[in-house]
Order: structure tokens, then C-alpha cells, then sequence
């Protein structure tokens, strides 16, 4: 065995990741308002790329940091991507707040007026004044319109040329607003503002503090450890949550059903009642496994069920609590409705690959059979089952073109970066 590859990787970085990820893990407000959020989606956004380096040299000896890999992404290649849409949707909350402090200056004459105020011109603005017209149809004041137009400034606007798209998120923009607390209009649109930041960037701390965490705490453990095999990994390492005979039956399922298609997903079904901490430390073991692997068939086929473990802890159980908050907020609108109501412009560029949530629903078989409806709009993303099938066709596009995920995002700032004079 490649002595190199059987050790964590050295150095500060991730000690800066576990760190953050401590410091995240805390229920804090403390980036609620503002830039603020952009400054954690960036950090974490680089924790992620650390933690994608540290994992795909163990996987692959020749990955370089900074370099490309033809061996099967870890899940950490695609998380750093995943938190830069993220961050696109806050820069987009950013530029929405805008646009009301400018309103409350001084009240735009037109939407045109609302959107190049805040910098938004050319091609970009075309998708955003187009639905701030049509809120305008339903009624809405012009720099309502065009604050709630602007949130969707980062994200699939091309989703908004099918007219049902279009209308559908009109319709679900203007209910949001009319639904929201506060006197005044503008008062009211920063509420869906207010909402959609929030459920953004609890998702994105939510994630980073609960995987993130588990994988340096692995890590730290790992660069002690010696000479590393998968039994290590499933009688040693020990995980807050995590039940040693529950990663272990994970962890032979896995080792027994490799190549089976569809790939193992449907995990409610076939672990009842499992916890979710025991399928990452199961995915750990059979990082190493694979590490251990010569064949590539084999391999890549351990990969993307490990893969599959650490998604839905992700999904299942990290961040639904930021999509469906047990916690009534009197100054929020219904996240889970924000949500659906964004949900047919998700779109995720890992790296140079684009995946997009219109795509998806083209691509499939329409939900509700009704040709009046368009199918992006019939999921719902707060809502588990609707994502969980998206999430694994993004991930399999992602192992058709692996060396694209390696193309790292650059660091979101300022909103300013959506303008296009």
C-alpha cells in the first residue's frame, strides 16, 4: 500500500475546516442578516474543497490539490458546488434588499428604474424584469415586484421561458407576499427576502456542521490510526450517533450490493429506523475499501454508495430542519412554500457541468399528467421525496464527467457580481 495515501493529508487547513465547523455547529443567529451569510457560505464553500482534496488522495494517490481526478468523485467534490448555488441564492437575497433600501429612498417610477438602480442590466435582467412584470399583472407595487423578481437573479432564469413556469411562479411569489406579516408592502416582501436567506444559509450551516464535522473528526482520527483498513474504520471509529452494529450492516449491504441497479437510495426501506450517523461512518469504511480496491469497476461502484450514505444523511436528516423548521418565525413567511416556489429555476453548475432542476422534470415523466401545468413546477423542494430523486440524477451526471467537478468555484463577495452591463 502507497504509504502516502494511507494518512489524512497534513497541515492547518483542515484543522481550520473542523474549527468552523465547531464554531457552526452552535444554534446562532449570528449571520442573519446581510453580507454576513456570505461570509460563511464562502468559508464553507472552502472548507468543502479541503475536505474534497483530503478524500479524493485517498481514493486516488496521483490527485493533486488544485489538479483533476479521473477516479469516481467523493461526495465532498460535489458539496463545494452544491453550497456555491447556495450562495448564489443569498447574493441574490442581497441584491433584493437592495432594491427595497433603494425603494425606500426614494419609490422606483418602473421596474426598469427598480433593477438598474441595483446595477442589473443586460441579459441577466431579462428573466427578472420578466417575472417583475407579470407580478405586477398579480397586482403587486412596482419595487415589490422587482425586489421579488431579483431573488431569483442567481438562479435557472432560461427555467422562466416556459409560460406555465412562468405564471405558476408569479402566482406563488404574490401569494407568498400577500401572505406575509407587516403593515406596509415593502415590510412584507422583505419577509419572503428575509425567509428564503434564512432557509439558504441554515441549510448550508446545517450540512457543513454535520458532515463536514463527522469527516474531520474522521480525518483527525485516521492521521493517528496507522495502517488503515475498513475494519478499523467500522470497530474504532467512533461517531456521536453512530451505532456500531447499524454501520455495520450498512457496511456489508453495501459490500454485497455494489452493482446493483438501480444503486441502493431507498435507505427508510432498507435500514428501518437506522441513524443516519451510522451511514457516514459506514461511508468512511468503504472510502477505505475502495481505496484498497484495484479493480475500477469495483471501486467506483463502492465510491457512489458511500456517496449515496453521506447524501441522505445530508438530505434526510441535516438540513430538512432548515427547510421545515420546527421553530414558528413571526417574521418569516412558510419556508416550505418559499422553497416550492423556487424550485423549478434550481440549477447547480458543478464545475463545467450544468444540472438544473428543469432539466430533471423535462427529462421525466410529467407528476400530475396535466399538460396545463409544466413539470418543474410539481416538486417541491423542502419536501424530501421530491429532491431525493433530482439529487441522485445530479450525481450520476457527475460521474459521467468527473474531471468537471474539479473545476472549484470561485469565492461569492459582493452582490454586484450579477450585474452585466
Amino acid at each position: 500500500m502507497n504509504e502516502a495515501s494511507s494518512r489524512a493529508p497534513q497541515g492547518g487547513r483542515l484543522l481550520t475546516v473542523l474549527l468552523l465547523s465547531t464554531l457552526l455547529s452552535a444554534p446562532s443567529a449570528r449571520a442573519a442578516e446581510g453580507a454576513t451569510t456570505l461570509e460563511d457560505n464562502r468559508r464553507i464553500t472552502e472548507g468543502y474543497i479541503q475536505l474534497a482534496n483530503a478524500f479524493q488522495a485517498l481514493l486516488d494517490p496521483d490527485f493533486q490539490p488544485g489538479g483533476t481526478s479521473g477516479v469516481r468523485p467523493n461526495w465532498f467534490a460535489f458539496a463545494p458546488h452544491a453550497s456555491q448555488a447556495a450562495g448564489k441564492g443569498m447574493l441574490s437575497a442581497g441584491l433584493a434588499r437592495r432594491v427595497l433600501d433603494a425603494a425606500r429612498g426614494r419609490p422606483s417610477l418602473s421596474v426598469l428604474e427598480a433593477l438598474e438602480r441595483v446595477g442589473l442590466t443586460g441579459t441577466l435582467r431579462l428573466s427578472v424584469e420578466q417575472l417583475s412584470l407579470e407580478l405586477l399583472v398579480q397586482g403587486l407595487p412596482t419595487d415589490v415586484a422587482a425586489t421579488l423578481g431579483a431573488l431569483t437573479t442567481g438562479m435557472n432564469g432560461e427555467a422562466l421561458a416556459d409560460p406555465r413556469t412562468l405564471t405558476t411562479t408569479a402566482s406563488r411569489l404574490a401569494a407568498l407576499y400577500w401572505s406575509a406579516p407587516g403593515m406596509l408592502p415593502l415590510d412584507k416582501a422583505e419577509a419572503v427576502v428575509r425567509t428564503l436567506e434564512r432557509t439558504l444559509h441554515g441549510g448550508n450551516v446545517a450540512i457543513f456542521a454535520d458532515i463536514g464535522g463527522a469527516a474531520n473528526a474522521y480525518l483527525e482520527w485516521r492521521q493517528g490510526t496507522g495502517e488503515m483498513e475498513p475494519e478499523r474504520v467500522l470497530t474504532q471509529f467512533a461517531l456521536a450517533g453512530a451505532r456500531p452494529e447499524e454501520t455495520r450492516l450498512a457496511y456489508d449491504y453495501a459490500w454485497a450490493h455494489a452493482h446493483d441497479t438501480p444503486r441502493p437510495h431507498a435507505f427508510d426501506a432498507l435500514f428501518p429506523g437506522m441513524e443516519g450517523r451510522s451511514l457516514v461512518v459506514a461511508a468512511f469504511a468503504l472510502y477505505e475499501r475502495a481505496r484498497l480496491t484495484n479493480g475500477s469497476t469495483e471501486r467506483e461502484a463502492l465510491i457512489a454508495i458511500a456517496n449515496n450514505y453521506l447524501t441522505w444523511r445530508e438530505q434526510h436528516d441535516a438540513v430538512q430542519g432548515a427547510f421545515t423548521s420546527a421553530e414558528a418565525h413571526a417574521d418569516e413567511v412558510s419556508r416550505p412554500e418559499v422553497m416550492r416556489t423556487m424550485t423549478p429555476m434550481l440549477v447547480v453548475h458543478f464545475g463545467t457541468l450544468k444540472w438544473s432542476l428543469a432539466d430533471y422534470a423535462y427529462a421525466h415523466e410529467d407528476r400530475d399528467g396535466n399538460p396545463i401545468t409544466a413539470p418543474p413546477t410539481e416538486y417541491g423542494w423542502a419536501t424530501f421525496w421530491d429532491r431525493w430523486p433530482p439529487i441522485l440524477d445530479s450525481f450520476e451526471k457527475g460521474y459521467g464527467e468527473p474531471a468537471a467537478l474539479w473545476v472549484m468555484p470561485e469565492p461569492l463577495e459582493d452582490p454586484t457580481l450579477f450585474s452585466n452591463p
